[in-house]
């Protein structure tokens, strides 16, 4: 197996060395996500970016959840479903929602169902929506504006997805009660 480096603020690349410092302010320790992705300062800057452009839209903190959620479900990120199960708690998004996210089950506000169902769909399709797939996400209430906005947290959430895969990110310790396992009936992933 190839290890990649979990980087310090002083083993990084000079390029990465801001994004990491900010990452330490802000949460007090630098996630191994980002200690990984620092290998490449293009790529912590990226992921950085489109996280910032994706809490900018005009989704709310419970559809960015469930965006996270879903997407590191279906693309079988063990790092990601941990760390987003926590930062849903700080959310306050309900234990039973989460689990649901976590286990690829309904959710009971059927909105937010659908909205769970379209961004499943989108990840699975690669995008390929049917005029009815959108359709359908219309009808619930959101947006064309809203179906562009998905996209931008698709892309956010991809590119951790697979920085974990190829890196093997382990888990940081304040995320270890949330560790998560991909199904093996649901797992697109070859161990």
């Amino acid at each position: 197996m190839t290890t990649f480096k979990l980087h310090t603020i002083e083993t990084a690349p000079e390029g990465s060395k801001e994004t990491l410092s900010g990452a330490l302010k802000q949460n007090g320790f630098i996630p191994n996500l980002y200690a990984t992705m620092a290998e490449s300062p293009e790529v912590l800057k990226a992921y950085r970016q489109m996280a910032d452009l994706f809490d900018a839209t005009s989704l709310s903190p419970i559809e960015k959840n469930i965006v996270w959620l879903t997407v590191s479900y279906q693309n079988s990120c063990h790092y990601c479903m941990a760390i987003h199960s926590m930062v849903g708690k700080m959310y306050k998004l309900p234990d039973e929602m989460i689990e649901a996210l976590r286990t690829n089950q309904s959710l009971n506000d059927a909105k937010l169902e659908v909205f769970r169902q379209f961004t499943a769909l989108l990840v699975k399709k690669r995008g390929w929506a049917t005029d009815e797939d959108i359709a359908t996400f219309l009808a619930a209430g959101y947006t064309q504006k809203n179906v562009l906005e998905l996209i931008v947290g698709i892309g956010q959430k991809t590119i951790s997805n697979y920085v974990n895969h190829i890196t093997h990110t382990p888990l940081d310790n304040i995320i270890e009660d949330f560790k998560w396992e991909a199904p093996e009936k649901d797992c697109s992933c070859k161990k």
